[in-house]
């Protein structure tokens, strides 16, 4: 291909398809594997279908230390995101409707406690944020009412990749006889795992394209006992928690990709904290633009800064004809100019939060790369400048 060489730094939005997987989710699609039968039919590959689904269940329980029945299999991180937070709410409302969250989570959960705020008689705290992007445990606790029944705060900031004190977090919850909710799609496969009951969570979602499994594939867990209202309706699937028969080959890719990439991070953390730290430097020592990834526990991946003088359109769409591909925030949102919700909870101006680009660096990502970036950003920014409005 002519043009400039293509440099993916956007491995927050997505991952590509691990070619280990990918075999194991292709083997899965030929016929003669006999995996392509509907796994709620009685017949014999009905029940082949249903015993490779059981087997990757087991499989994925068994990496992640919690029960096979503790897992529900979905299509993605939004569609965990929305059964965590609908099904618990709606399951507890007759013990209370007060519901809190963080103001930074990712739309596809700060997005469900707002329609039920709006239109099913909840109300809603959005939990305050420090100029760092982190939740203070001591607010959450201050938060906490008689009638709360959920709470949510995600593991790890898709935009400033901010970690959250989860833990300390989920505890309080806990203590409270709260349920709590953390969105960990942005933590699994970049930080050490020890096991789904680290999180100190009731409901954890997950999603395999942040590490390099399929896409279209996700997870719920959710702790023994707790009774979950559906979203989905249509079946007993998923012991009736989530109607609609199972997508087996994405399942496979996904329980694959947990195994290979979960227990030992995939994303290297000697590179990318060495990669990190060249990048940092290099963008703090432009003028006019800001470091906005400053938490003291963040991502090893993940680089976000604002722009004086630009937007965030002018600057992707510079960097995207240097060959450079990065993002603005979530993926879910790359169409919208709308000024970035979680700099604005941090307390940045609409002007500045207007200007955000974020730079996920993965597995493939070189010395090279970030210098070449580095070279380039100069001139990208002068271009975004002269044609911001």
């Amino acid at each position: 291909m002519n043009g400039p060489p293509r440099i993916y730094f956007d491995y927050n939005a997505t991952t590509p398809l691990d070619p280990g997987v990918r075999e194991r989710l292709v083997a899965s699609l030929d016929t003669a594997a006999g995996l392509w039968a509907n796994p709620s039919s009685i017949h014999f590959l009905g029940r082949a279908a249903r015993h490779a689904l059981d087997d990757a269940r087991e499989v994925t329980a068994s990496v992640l230390q919690c029960k096979p029945g503790e897992l529900v299999f979905t299509s993605g991180g939004t569609e965990a995101n929305n059964l965590a937070v609908f099904g618990a709410a709606r399951c507890r409302r007759d013990q209370g409707r007060h519901l809190v969250c963080s103001p930074i989570e990712h739309p596809a959960v700060l997005q469900c406690f707002q329609r039920l705020a709006q239109h099913e008689g909840f109300t809603l705290t959005l939990l305050p944020v420090d100029c760092s992007g982190v939740i203070d445990p001591e607010a959450v606790q201050a938060a906490l009412r008689p009638d709360t029944v959920l709470v949510s705060v995600m593991a790890a900031n898709n935009e400033t990749g901010a970690i959250q004190p989860y833990r300390d977090i989920g505890r309080l919850c806990r203590q409270a006889g709260v349920l709590f909710h953390t969105d960990a799609v942005q933590w699994f496969g970049k930080e050490g795992f020890k096991g789904i009951a680290d999180f100190e969570a009731d409901l954890v979602t997950l999603c395999s394209h942040k590490f390099h499994g399929p896409r279209g594939a996700g997870l719920l867990y959710i702790r023994a006992p707790l009774p979950l209202e559906p979203v989905v309706l249509g079946g007993s699937h998923e012991h009736d928690r989530r109607a609609g028969t199972e997508n087996l080959p994405a399942i496979l890719g996904l329980t694959d990709s947990v195994a290979r990439f979960v227990p030992q991070p995939v994303f290297p953390r000697p590179l990318l904290l060495e990669l990190r730290t060249r990048l940092e430097q290099g963008l703090a020592s432009m003028p006019g633009l800001r470091l906005r990834s400053i938490a003291t526990e963040r991502l090893l991946n993940t680089v976000a800064f604002t722009v004086d003088g630009a937007d965030s359109v002018s600057l992707l769409a510079n960097l995207d004809l240097a060959g450079v591909c990065a993002s603005s925030g979530s993926a879910c949102a790359s169409g919208s100019i709308e000024p970035s919700h979680v700099l604005r909870a941090m307390g940045v101006s609409p002007q500045e939060a207007s200007s955000l680009v974020r730079f996920s660096l993965g597995r493939d990502s070189t010395r090279l790369e970030v210098d070449h970036v580095m070279a380039l950003l100069p001139e990208i920014l002068a271009q975004a400048r002269s044609c911001s409005p």
